[in-house]
Parts: C-alpha cells; structure tokens; sequence
C-alpha cells in the first residue's frame, strides 16, 4: 500500500466515524479501494467516499467545482465538505457513497436518468452560479490521451488515430475556444459518472472536468459508440428523445438532424478512447481488442472523409 493510499485510508475512516474512537461496523464497506490512478485515488468508508485528486489541480478551480455541485444537489452529487483538504501531494474531498450503475446488467443502463441530468445541467445559466467558472476540460483530456498514445511509442494502430486527430478544429485539440455559447458542461460523461442515492435518485459524480464549454462534448461519448456500433439504435434513441424531451441545448429540437452538432465531439471521443485503448495495450504488452479495434477503424474512416 502507497503512502497516499494509507494516509487516504485513514482520512476516510475518520471522515465516517469521527475521532471518539467507536467501534468499526461498517463491513465489507469499510477501506474499500475504488479507484488507484495517477489521475485519482478514491476510497470508501461506510456511508463516505474520500478522494484524492490528480497532482497539481488548480486548488481555486476544483473550489469552483465544488461549489457548483454544492448549487446543484439534484443533479450532482454534493460534496460533504465546500473545502478540499491537502493531503500529502494532493488535495482530498469528501462525498456521500452512491450505488453505482451495474456494468454486469447493460439492459438496466439508466440513459434517461443520464439524458435528463445533462439537459438539466445544460440548462443551468452560468452566470448564476459562483465565478469565475473553469473551461470544461473534456477537450484537454483528449488532448492528453494523444500525449500518451505518443510517449507509448510506435505501434501499427497509432497512424489511423493521429490523422484523425490532425482532422479535427483546434478548438476540438484544446488549442482555441469552443464555438457558440458557453454552457455548464460535465466534461467526461459515460455510465461510471453516475449513482443512485439510498432513495432511488441518480446524480452526476466527478466534477474534475467540470466548467462551461460546448454542452454537445457531453453527448460525444454515447454518439461515437452508437457510429462505431458498439451502443444499439434503441438505447441512443432513448437518450437522445430524452435529453430533448428535457430540452437540453446541446442538439436541435423535434426531429433535426442532431449530428452536425455532435459530429465534432464524437469524432474527438472516438479518438481519445483509441489513443488510450493503444497505450494500455502497449503498457501490459497485448493485443487490442474487438472493440479498441472497432474505435481503430472508426478512426481510420474518419481520416478518409
């Protein structure tokens, strides 16, 4: 166990029980490890999460965050505490635990929960929440997804994802702003950014890419998977009628053609999940996947048109 992962430890078990000393019973919850990465390190503890975020996060930025989800209990998931608390090389923040979307039963995928919690989040004006809001950061990540791909050396699927990343506007590559006004965004939305309170609600969860920015980067990942065939026609119809129905912002109502909008993003996202899929196959020494192929090809096709 790392240093971090000890002290982390320890700062959720007292998160949870105070400093009285009372007796543990909290089970098979108690010291669970729900996350070890360079970018977060998040342990549960009963009824508390704990997590330390990546090195050198503007601390006024994440405060920013955090006071958003703070404004905005039902849609995010709020914070236990408005300040984040420094911890070794990082700073620590505190949530209640949430029961997360079950990966083993993908016909129970809550979209509509999904769709709606963006279209409300969209709809959030910016400028009644605390300032100076932080630019969503999904650009960046994709960004840094293609860092990696190249400190991963060469590999034979990398030249299909660089040509389709050169294709992209720079505003896409985190080079220059988003285009048309600015929204409340998430930043990095798929199924894993959500959990239901004990009283059946859902809720967003990480706020680290949190802050206004083009809101169609939040539907990008759910739209790249249904191009690249990997999320059915029924499931996308049922979160793209949803978010409508919500009126989210992000997409033209009624029944316009919603890709001119979500082409972008998609493409970036397609992108970003290959560049990955190739660094960690190269990290653990493997072949891809069907499906890091099916993203390989995806990008390959875009390069072409």
């Amino acid at each position: 166990m790392t240093a971090l992962l000890a002290a982390l430890t320890g700062k959720a078990r007292t998160a949870a029980h105070g400093t009285t000393g009372e007796a543990c019973v909290c089970g098979e919850g108690a010291g669970v490890v729900l996350a070890d990465r360079a970018d977060a390190t998040v342990i549960r503890h009963g009824a508390i999460v704990a997590k330390a975020h990546a090195q050198h996060t503007p601390p006024e930025e994440l405060a920013a965050r955090l006071a958003v989800a703070e404004r905005l209990p039902g849609i995010l998931l709020p914070p236990l505490r408005a300040t984040p608390a420094p911890l070794h090389d990082r700073l620590v923040t505190f949530w209640p635990h949430g029961t997360p979307v079950d990966r083993d039963d993908p016909d129970a995928a809550p979209w509509e929960a999904a769709a709606d919690l963006l279209a409300r989040l969209h709809r959030t004006d910016p400028a009644l929440l605390p300032h100076p809001l932080p630019a969503m950061r999904g650009p960046a990540k994709a960004a840094r997804a293609l860092a990696r791909l190249r400190a991963a050396g060469p590999h034979p699927a990398a030249p299909p994802v660089l040509r389709a990343w050169h294709g992209l506007p720079p505003w896409a590559r985190a080079e220059g702003p988003a285009p048309g006004p600015p929204r409340l965004c998430h930043g990095d939305l798929h199924l894993g950014q959500l959990v239901r309170t004990p009283d059946g609600t859902w809720l967003l969860i990480d706020v680290d890419d949190l802050g206004v920015g083009d809101p169609a980067w939040d539907l990008a990942r759910p739209a790249a998977w249904y191009a690249c065939g990997l999320l059915s026609p029924q499931e996308w119809t049922r979160f793209l009628d949803t978010y409508r129905a919500a009126q989210g912002p992000a997409v033209p109502p009624g029944g316009a053609d919603p890709w001119p909008c979500l082409d972008i993003p998609a493409r970036a996202l397609t992108v970003q999940t290959a560049a990955l899929a190739i660094a960690k196959a190269v990290a653990a020494d493997r072949p891809l996947d069907e499906v890091e192929q099916a993203l390989i090809d995806a990008c390959d096709r875009m390069g072409r048109v």
